[in-house]
């Protein structure tokens, strides 16, 4: 492999070859990210079958939230951009971040140390100079000041040169390449000036013939960046909290019900796919799984942000996490441990917080070349300085040169991005809507087509009995009851329908005494002691039926798109049944509101055209193609790409995962199969339409948070660095000093970061 840029042959990622490990195999020079994949290749030459990395058991993996192809098996900081490197797994407890520890004992000790250096400073500023001028004058003063200052900065701001030393040796200029640089100079100069202050003229003496010193700058530099390192270390720790809740919603144990009807509570971990499971009131849904006895209230707003209370009876399909109400009901265990929706929500989300976003890439070229610049700069700050400025010019030089360098770090400019998605992906999680990267993020706030699937999408994706019609030799309760006894013996889709939609009327349903079912036709048979018949026209026809009574109500019931079902009794035409899928209670709101953002609706389906049309015409959805095939729903998002438009696929089958791979950004129903939600770039966990207008609201808050974030970086650096320069001097008398530019610097971090935080309070409705 060559290039910048390549992939690892064994775990397919893409790694840095400046950073990463390296191996010849087959006169080839291959880069790997990590020793194992070194490892293996080695051993084994595995190179076809990329697999995801998982950390080793009992251990953890720290990778970096701006390059995430940086990963280590401990803690540090990135080779790259030397940011503090953060646990892929988060945690239900907030683990002791070791590197902010680390920071925070530095940080107080350096504190201490430079309070006289400052106390001093200040001092030296008043008028009179009293016993403040005596110690000025003091031969050994700077010796005191060097003793306070060397632990500081040596020991203090060790991690700062570390990272500047890495990242020369990477050649990938940083933050702390500029205050190594910084600090460096500003110590050795004074350092010098003390030891040897014979080596300097005259002309850099004062009246006291003392060469000046700025052991109290480099200090306070160094004190206020570890004050700014504990302060983005705090705050980026808390765009874990929305995933960490999401954590504390799974209880510990579970109470397992036996074969006998015993009853005890075993550890979570103990629960396996068929367990019965008792959830009481008030107690917390274990893993997913459906209801087979009793029924509740569930609570599933941190799930799927759905804020009212959603009944379960026996069928119902539950979540773990979720908060039972005042019922009781027993459950039957589906998916546990990983493979429940909560663990893969917490793990796409933690996913998307480490990937980045298009727009990243700006900052990425910026600061490649906004280091190099700022070293230019100071350089010419310094020459500009020495050659123009006042005695004693050499000590003019050194400090703004030294302002330059401080306040010009990038590191605002390089969090800009990863913060506002870390924080958006939380959020997301927490209204329902999964991104599965950053660039999806991006992307959907571009969207201008939405392709919309019908079953499962737009409709409840199940058939259910909606209309009855009698020709009025029955009432509506007893053909329901002899069609649903009869339908009883049937497998068809239809017939559930039937069967449901009789015992929700309050129909009684019965076994059939005899039944025979006749393909593409119906089912004939007996129910209540009479001769019952339920299928199409062709069946009332061979059964010598007159279904002439039927046409007007069927012809009704099928212009609406549903499915009918002609049913006879006693060789008499009785009635007429109506099964459809319905459309869903929240799509006719979401399609009204996608419509004000001006998106272009398609409705894309497999279903019949008659269908499709009714679906569309209630919806008011004017373009629509029926009985498409699932290769034929991605030639339809092609052909819309091909004509200039960024297309979005919403749907939740098998047969749109091709469609869904193809869009520009596809929507999936969590309701749906697992295969749509792997082939998709953002998942609704309710599977309501509404959640693509919560996807897009928080898509363009995420963006509008990022540029202003990059607003904020780049405003900052374009004012401070001439202002550091000493351009105001010549007009103004201002200078900017070096502790002030430490200050600004620190700060500008913590600001870019509480600004990407208030995205975890942003109205997605």
């Amino acid at each position: 492999m060559t290039g910048p840029v390549a992939v690892d042959p064994v775990c397919g990622m893409t790694v840095d070859p400046a950073t990463s490990l390296s191996a010849d195999r087959g006169g080839q020079r291959h880069s790997f990210c990590r020793e194992e994949c070194r490892r293996r290749f080695l051993e084994d030459g595995t190179a076809a079958a990329p697999a995801p990395h998982a950390a080793p058991e009992g251990r953890s993996e720290w990778v970096c939230p701006m390059h995430p192809q940086i990963e280590r098996d401990a803690p540090g900081s990135c080779p790259l951009c030397g940011m503090a490197l953060e646990p892929r797994t988060i945690s239900l407890e907030e683990p002791e971040n070791p590197e902010l520890s680390d920071m925070r004992r530095r940080f107080v000790v350096s504190a201490t140390l430079t309070a006289p250096l400052v106390a001093l400073a200040m001092l030296r500023m008043l008028p009179g100079g009293g016993p403040v001028a005596r110690w000025e004058v003091a031969p050994w003063s700077p010796w005191i000041e060097a003793l306070l200052a060397t632990p500081v900065v040596l020991w203090g701001g060790w991690p700062f040169f570390v990272r500047a030393r890495d990242s020369i040796i990477h050649r990938s200029p940083n933050m702390f390449t500029l205050i190594g640089l910084g600090t460096g100079v500003a110590y050795l100069y004074s350092l010098v000036a003390t030891v040897v202050p014979g080596l300097f003229p005259a002309s850099l003496r004062d009246h006291s013939g003392r060469v000046g010193v700025y052991f109290e700058a480099a200090a306070v530099i160094v004190t206020l960046v570890l004050l700014g390192q504990v302060l983005e270390l705090q705050a980026r720790s808390r765009t874990g909290a929305a995933v960490r809740a999401l954590l504390g919603l799974t209880p510990r144990t579970a109470r397992r019900v036996g074969p006998d009807g015993s009853e005890g509570d075993v550890s979570l971990g103990d629960v396996r796919a068929g367990d019965l499971l008792r959830v009481r009131p008030g107690e917390k849904v274990p893993v997913d799984g459906a209801v087979v006895e009793g029924g509740s209230f569930v609570d599933e707003s941190m799930v799927t942000g759905e804020p009212l209370a959603v009944e379960k009876a026996a069928g119902a399909r539950v979540i773990a996490g979720t908060v039972n109400g005042n019922g009781s009901f027993v459950m039957r265990a589906e998916r546990v441990g990983a493979e429940t929706l909560l663990a893969q929500i917490v793990r796409m989300v933690g996913e998307a917080q480490r990937t980045r976003a298009p727009i990243q890439n700006l900052a990425d070229r910026v600061s490649g070349v906004f280091v190099p610049a700022v070293v230019v700069a100071a350089g010419g700050a310094f020459a500009a300085w020495a050659i123009f400025g006042p005695a004693p010019r050499l000590a003019y030089a050194v400090v703004n040169a030294v302002a330059v360098l401080i306040i010009a770090c990038p590191c605002a400019l390089g969090l800009a991005t990863p913060m506002s998605v870390m924080v958006a992906s939380g959020r997301g999680a927490t209204a329902g809507v999964l991104f599965r990267n950053a660039e999806a993020i991006e992307r959907l706030r571009d969207v201008d087509t939405l392709v919309l699937d019908k079953t499962g999408t737009l409709t409840e994706g199940r058939p259910r009995l909606v209309s009855v019609a009698t020709t009025g030799g029955l009432s509506e309760i007893e053909l329901l009851g002899l069609a649903g006894s009869l339908e009883r013996g049937s497998e068809h889709p239809l017939a559930a329908a039937v069967v449901a939609g009789a015992g929700e009327r309050g129909a009684r349903v019965a076994a059939p005494e005899v039944f025979e079912s006749r393909p593409g036709k119906g089912v004939v048979g007996r129910a209540g002691g009479r001769a019952v018949a339920v299928g199409n026209s062709a069946l009332l026809e061979d059964l010598g039926v007159d279904a002439s009574r039927l046409a007007t109500s069927a012809d009704s019931i099928a212009g609406e798109g549903q499915t009918v079902l002609l049913a006879a009794v006693d060789g008499r035409a009785a009635g007429v049944l109506g099964v459809a899928d319905p459309i869903k209670a929240t799509a006719q709101e979401a399609v009204g509101l996608l419509r004000r953002e001006d998106l272009r609706l398609v409705i894309v389906t497999g279903d019949r055209r008659a269908t499709a049309e009714a679906v569309a015409k209630r919806l008011g959805i004017e373009e629509m193609e029926a009985e498409v095939l699932p290769d034929r729903k991605a030639e339809v998002v092609a052909r819309l790409q091909s004509a200039g438009r960024i297309v979005a696929m919403a749907g939740d089958g098998i047969n749109d995962a091709p469609a869904l791979a193809k869009a520009d950004v596809g929507i999936a129903m969590g309701t749906g199969t697992d295969v749509a939600m792997q082939s998709a770039d953002v998942t609704l966990v309710r599977g309501d339409l509404l959640g693509i207008v919560r996807a897009r609201r928080l898509s363009r808050a995420a963006m509008r948070n990022i540029r202003q974030n990059l607003f904020f970086a780049f405003a900052y650096n374009a004012l401070g660095v001439p202002i550091a320069a000493g351009v105001l001097y010549p007009a103004f008398g201002i200078l900017l000093s070096p502790m002030i530019a430490a200050a600004a610097m620190s700060f500008s971090s913590v600001s870019v970061i509480g600004n990407a935080l208030r995205l975890r309070r942003v109205e997605l409705g």
